[in-house]
């Protein structure tokens, strides 16, 4: 069988139910690998040893009287500490929430664990999830495992480092402005953002923007599937419901499905001023272009779907949700320099330039989305550069300057979030060095099955999973 940590989550859990191996040797295999190796990615901020191995007990025991098991019966993951778990810490990243201890489950935790994965801590994130990197002041910077002095970008990076460093076999994410599909970028991860109302993230936190999203981060396709499967659907009074799939269709089927012949639009150039696009991801861009036209599928070249004359409002719709943050208001001066100036220009909106700025977004939206109906699938990269080193962000200031090269790094993924269309990381391509660079696909509205099949032809086509960082 080789090490636990080499099959992926569905081989796991056939091993489990086939008791070819238990879950209690699973999260000891995977709590070694945390104590190993965490100190050198920072993936995990709580590791919840004691939760995990009971939970494993009573996996096993379910396995030992037999009958139905979940899909993902006994198989470790992880939740970002982003969502609440109750009685595990969920700090937000955040030095003034340290030591904040909920006693509610957020909905995607309470459907992972029905769909029977055991949960093994929290992992790293910034401070409320607001940069594209993961390097908060309460815990060590998340690293890729590709290269130990550059970052697992953000905000889930600290999942993207457990899952591509073996520390799980694949973990939940959230992604507001690309912060799935950029740590699946820089760790070689295939990542799904999910369309908007796919995944509930009640029953807490709000979504007034519309922008954030929860999904799976996964060395495979068929992984990342089956844990969309899980954690999809709905719940009593979320703001948005995206199309269910048909009565009888999973998403981990359309991972074996054929995607037929799809008509590809492709761009590459940013409409972020001062946005410069590295050698090597225009070269991964035009390698993934051939490989999907050598599968069959018609690419053509298009416009960026949105303008540079949309950014400002974005910025401002961004700096809303920095105001209402659970935090004591006597107590913002504590928060991390980018933190505080986003609340501060948040603050300083008007009320008329908020619905400004959230309308004027819905309305380009809109008519972008028109305006590519045409299209199954778009293609861009998922950023302008490759991983970049510890500290990069702050090399000119924290605050503005910081946002500045956030933009610049993070140039093409918020556009989807705007539209509130799928988009996933696909990691075809790497560096000379040996660096991953994922490339952006993105679907029709509420459409990632189209994305799953599609990916799944490539990963056949060009396979990464067995394609392992040194550590590994």
């Amino acid at each position: 069988m080789g090490d636990l940590h080499d099959l992926s989550a569905l081989e796991q859990a056939a091993a489990v139910g086939n008791r070819e191996v238990s879950p209690v040797a699973l999260v000891e295999h995977y709590l070694a690998r945390i104590a190993a190796h965490n100190d050198d990615v920072g993936a995990f901020i709580t590791v919840a040893s004691e939760q995990a191995l009971a939970q494993a007990r009573v996996a096993e025991q379910a396995v030992v009287e037999g009958g139905d098991l979940p899909l993902l019966h006994g198989v470790p993951t992880a939740i970002k500490d982003l969502n609440s778990t109750a009685g595990l810490r969920t700090t937000f990243g955040s030095a003034l929430m340290i030591d904040f201890v909920p006693d509610v489950d957020d909905y995607v935790v309470t459907k992972l664990r029905a769909a029977g994965t055991i949960n093994l801590g929290k992992t790293n994130t910034p401070e409320f999830g607001f940069p594209c990197y993961t390097q908060p002041a309460i815990a060590p910077a998340a690293r890729t495992p590709w290269d130990l002095g550059r970052l697992a970008a953000g905000s889930s990076g600290g999942a993207g480092a457990a899952v591509a460093a073996g520390l799980v076999p694949f973990a939940q994410g959230s992604d507001g402005g690309g912060s799935i599909r950029s740590p699946s970028s820089v760790c070689g991860l295939f990542g799904i953002k999910t369309a908007r109302g796919r995944v509930s993230g009640g029953p807490y936190a709000g979504n007034v923007t519309g922008l954030g999203v929860i999904g799976p981060m996964a060395r495979t396709v068929r992984d990342a599937a089956a844990m969309l499967d899980a954690m999809a659907g709905p719940m009593p009074g979320d703001p948005y419901w995206a199309a269910p799939l048909p009565a009888g269709e999973s998403f981990l089927g359309h991972a074996d499905r054929d995607p037929g012949r799809l008509r590809v639009g492709r761009y590459v150039d940013p409409v972020v001023p001062g946005a410069v696009v590295d050698a090597a991801v225009r070269t991964a861009w035009e390698d993934t272009s051939r490989l999907l036209e050598t599968l069959g599928h018609d690419v053509e070249d298009i416009e960026a779907p949105l303008t540079a004359e949309l950014i400002p409002h974005f910025e401002v719709v961004w700096s809303l949700a920095a105001t209402t943050l659970p935090i004591d208001p006597a107590r913002t001066g504590e928060l991390e320099p980018l933190t505080q100036w986003l609340r501060e220009r948040g603050m300083a909106a008007s009320g008329q330039q908020a619905m400004t700025a959230l309308t004027t977004l819905q309305q380009h939206c809109r008519s972008a989305v028109a305006a590519l109906s045409e299209y199954d699938v778009l293609l861009a990269p998922v950023c302008t550069l490759p991983p970049r080193p510890v500290d990069w962000f702050f090399a000119d200031g924290q605050g503005a300057p910081d946002f500045e090269l956030q933009k610049q790094f993070s140039a093409y993924t918020a556009v989807y979030n705007m539209t509130g269309q799928p988009a996933v990381s696909i990691p075809l391509q790497w560096t000379p060095e040996g660096l991953p660079l994922g490339m952006m696909l993105v679907g029709r509205p509420a459409d990632e099955a189209t994305l799953i099949a599609l990916s799944a032809q490539l990963e056949a086509a060009q396979p990464w999973a067995q394609r392992h960082p040194g550590m590994w």
